[in-house]
């Protein structure tokens, strides 16, 4: 971008250049000066939309990078992890490469001269040649106090010495004419320092070097996963960075006690993997040609919703995400084989159906299994026979209870039996028909046309799906042989979920309180109050109870403002409603009663509740609180979809999100990558695994 330099004039070369207008020139040194080399610092060119930004690498990763150097490996071909092991960088080669995700390789540099930018005033490195040209340079001009030193660089560009505080890089006036030269001094002066330490820039802390825990998290639809239109990787920074600061401010015991190091995010993209199947060249053949920006944005977003609801195209997605983490998984393991934490999983928007579709269709382990299936009752076989026993009870057929106990029927079995098997167990067509029934209501009522593992099974037993295991298709789940994966996720996290939605639609008009996912123990459905595409788990699983979601505790320990605000208005104008109903009882109760008991009762039970409404109406307010707290204090049974724990969390709305929520509709559903609360949430969770906690328990949380 800079201006080729035309040829300067003899008198251009003799007169020294002088500095830029309006700054005074510091006194020049004694000569003899004490020279002290300059301190380097690594970075990498980034480059977004065409223009380049130069940014730091980290103080460890720079310090590693610069022992790497000056051990002379660089013939070697060596290669240095840098920012939590997520780049590598090719010290030879000067390469930055992404190690778990496709990426465009960025230019490394070591860093010791830089001048300011034009348009950003942003400070930017010289060439490692040039570099050592001006520190030589300098070097000279310090140890012998000779200043004034003029160098050009590669691109004909003038740098003046003037002295240790004032070094100038002139950038020549574009010409139009190439006959007619430019005087070096009447170019664009621009400062030029000499270390990071002389530049406005932050330098990173680096990342904890122990991981405890990694996680895998996949994206909805599109490809952009926010509001800048930013991709998976950006966004999943993002996350990464939020996590990072939450654990310094609500961690730090632990951390002192390096009971804490951090957590590891890691994108998944499967949108890449569909759209490079061939099917965008199918749409762009039959997409009509008028507004065209508004169909490609269909094509390229929505119609993703689509895809996984299309067998052929739901194939690849699964194949995709859950190849892609096993991969990551397996590089993960291998580039950190001292690595002995869990392993969750997180997905936003579709990407967590996508998940949650995975792992209903995930085997457990043979004992495990054996435990699913059981849910709540007991192992023992005497166990299933008593419940077939109640079953032949309820149909008013007791007297069969010794046939089914001699063939050692249980409920699993009972529900696998065919017409013939009763026949052939000599039960007579009258009772046949009775127990076929009930067996054909119940599937029906369960809607059984579940996966073996699926979440649809409203029954007494979470046995009940599995029991459906000849069925082919389970509750409009997409025909798809779903891919095991090579671990056990710890915790599966939702953000702006439809998954509610999708089973409803399916046809699941309940979830079984006693089904949990066969592989993963724990299922957070976190989503801001106006995200559009958000549903609910828990009325699923009771539908007969309305209860409100769990409100998301501010990273700051505290209700947001305005919503402490509202609480108060609704609370008071109870408050006021409750006292002039009462007033009014009052007056009604002692007009319509007779005289003589106005006279008797009326004194005193209009007395009794006078006083309880002004008299005692100061001591209403603070009782009023604990009263709500005791509202709020009996658990509510949502099933083992979490381990008994609540399910749905919804975050607390900003101020100004509060005045339209039409407005801020779309942003609440691209929030998640940024939200302190949501990151939070996450990591007490996670840590709350190991048996590690807050340094303070927020208020509300579970």
């Amino acid at each position: 971008r800079r201006s080729r330099l035309g040829r300067s004039s003899p008198m251009a070369a003799q007169e020294p250049p002088r500095p830029p207008p309006g700054t005074a020139e510091p006194p020049e040194p004694e000569p003899g000066g004490r020279y002290e080399a300059v301190v380097p610092h690594w970075f990498y060119c980034k480059v977004t939309d065409t223009r380049e930004r130069w940014v730091p690498f980290s103080a460890q990763d720079s310090e590693r990078l610069e022992a790497a150097h000056g051990a002379g490996k660089e013939q070697a071909g060596v290669v240095v992890p840098t920012s939590g092991g997520r780049y590598d960088v090719h010290l030879r080669a000067r390469r930055r490469v992404a190690v778990y995700w496709e990426e465009e390789a960025a230019e490394v540099r070591r860093c010791t001269w830089f001048y300011k930018g034009d348009k950003d005033n942003k400070f930017i490195p010289y060439s490692e040649s040039f570099s050592e040209e001006l520190e030589e340079a300098y070097m000279i001009a310090v140890t012998l106090g000779e200043w004034k030193k003029k160098l050009e660089s590669p691109n004909r560009e003038v740098i003046i010495l003037h002295n240790p505080k004032l070094m100038v890089h002139y950038h020549p006036v574009a010409s139009s004419d190439d006959w007619v030269s430019t005087p070096t001094e009447q170019g664009r002066p621009r400062t030029v320092k000499r270390g990071v330490e002389n530049i406005a820039v932050e330098i990173p802390n680096g990342e904890p070097l122990q991981i405890d825990h990694l996680v895998f998290v996949v994206h909805g639809i599109g490809p952009a996963c926010d509001i800048r239109f930013r991709s998976i990787v950006q966004c999943v920074n993002d996350f990464r960075n939020v996590s990072l600061s939450m654990l310094q401010s609500h961690f730090r015991k632990a951390q002192e006690q390096q009971q804490v190091g951090r957590v590891e995010f890691l994108p998944v993209n499967w949108h890449s993997s569909l759209h490079s199947t061939g099917v965008d060249v199918d749409l762009e053949r039959i997409t009509l040609p008028s507004i065209n920006r508004l169909r490609h944005f269909i094509n390229d977003t929505i119609l993703d919703v689509f895809f996984y609801n299309s067998s052929t195209y739901c194939q690849t997605i699964v194949d995709t995400v859950a190849s892609e983490m096993n991969r990551l998984h397996r590089l993960f393991l291998q580039r950190n084989p001292h690595f002995r934490g869990g392993v969750s999983i997180a997905g936003h928007s579709l990407g967590s159906l996508i998940l949650f579709d995975l792992l209903t269709n995930q085997k457990a382990d043979p004992e495990e299994k054996e435990h699913c299936v059981q849910g709540s009752r007991t192992t023992s076989s005497t166990g299933g026979i008593e419940e077939v026993k109640e079953i032949l009870k309820k149909l008013e057929l007791s007297e069969y209870c010794d046939v089914f106990e001699k063939e050692k029927m249980d409920r699993q079995a009972l529900f696998l039996c065919t017409e013939q098997n009763l026949k052939e167990m000599g039960i007579p067509l009258g009772p046949r028909m009775k127990i076929l029934h009930y067996i054909s209501s119940e599937t029906g009522m369960k809607v059984c046309g579940a996966e073996p593992g699926s979440p649809s099974q409203p029954g007494d037993s979470s046995e009940d799906g599995r029991s459906c295991q000849y069925r082919d298709v389970g509750l409009g789940q997409v025909s798809a042989n779903y891919p095991q994966l090579n671990y056990k996720p710890s915790i599966f996290f939702a953000f702006g979920s439809p998954i509610g939605m999708f089973l409803t639609v399916r046809g699941v008009k309940r979830i079984d309180p006693n089904y949990s996912l066969p592989t993963c123990k724990g299922f957070f459905n976190i989503f801001h109050p106006f995200d559009p595409v958000a549903y609910r788990i828990e009325p699923m699983i009771v539908p007969e109870l309305e209860f409100e979601p769990m409100l998301l505790p501010h990273h700051k320990g505290r209700k947001r403002m305005h919503l402490e605000l509202k609480e108060g208005l609704t609370r008071m104008s109870v408050d006021l409603k409750n006292n002039l109903l009462g007033s009014l009882r009052v007056a009604w109760q002692s007009f319509t009663r007779s005289p003589v008991l106005a006279l008797e009762a009326g004194s005193s039970e209009a007395e009794a509740e006078a006083e309880a409404g002004t008299e005692k109406q100061p001591d209403t307010k603070p009782e009023e609180p604990p009263a709500a707290v005791k509202e709020e204090t009996p658990p509510i049974n949502v099933g083992r979809l979490n381990g008994g724990n609540r399910i749905d969390y919804v975050l607390q709305e900003k101020p100004i999100e509060s005045f339209n929520e039409y407005l801020f509709a779309l942003q609440g559903h691209l929030c998640y990558w940024e939200s302190e609360d949501t990151v939070l949430l996450v990591l007490k969770e996670i840590y709350q695994t190991q048996g590690i906690t807050l340094d303070q328990p927020l208020p509300g949380s579970q």
